[in-house]
């Protein structure tokens, strides 16, 4: 495991290069317009939510204060970035630890920007019987899908360009998950 100061004058660097498209107002107001979708398409089924590690964190911690009908959170961790600005293969560090078996399940996921990794954790729930799946996702980065990639959520937040971003949850080198806003990072 390398040492992270190696990585943080690249964090500084990249941060320097940030704009701001979406600050913490208006993310807390995207995130309250998927919470009221939610509660009329979800309310007498009972999901298990799906928080896809590491983003979708603050994501699903702040929609799940706003929902109002009875759920279960659980995890799962499969990531294309490993903290990299590109997406690789797809690497699985946890796999839920509750059922799936004829539930209704929402997978919570921070950006929808290729769309292979939530494919591939849809494909996952299905293969463990999920007996309907929803796909959430607080950013829609706006650019062509990969092929096999999930095209759309059911539940978004907000479009953005198609610019590496951070903030809100999203990193780059596992840094800058924590700043109180959405930035892209102009060439």
């Amino acid at each position: 495991m390398k040492n992270y100061l190696e990585d943080l004058k690249k964090v500084q660097e990249l941060k320097s290069k940030g704009r701001c498209l979406y600050n913490k107002e208006q993310i807390n107001a995207a995130i309250r317009t998927i919470a009221e979708k939610m509660n009329a398409e979800l309310a007498n089924q009972v999901p298990v939510f799906l928080c896809v590690m590491n983003g979708a964190v603050i994501f699903m911690g702040q929609l799940a204060t706003y929902l109002n009908f009875p759920l279960q959170i659980n995890y799962i961790h499969a990531t294309r970035y490993q903290g990299e600005k590109e997406g690789r293969e797809l690497f699985w560090q946890a796999k839920p630890t509750i059922a799936l078996q004829d539930r209704v399940v929402v997978i919570v996921e921070d950006i929808l920007d290729s769309g292979l990794t939530l494919a591939a954790v849809k494909h996952y729930c299905e293969s463990s019987g999920a007996k309907k799946i929803y796909t959430a996702a607080l950013v829609d980065k706006i650019r062509p899908r990969e092929v096999g990639g999930i095209q759309s959520c059911d539940f978004i937040g907000l479009s953005v360009e198609n610019k590496f971003l951070y903030g809100y949850g999203l990193d780059y080198k596992d840094f800058l998950r924590n700043e109180n806003g959405i930035y892209a990072v102009e060439d």
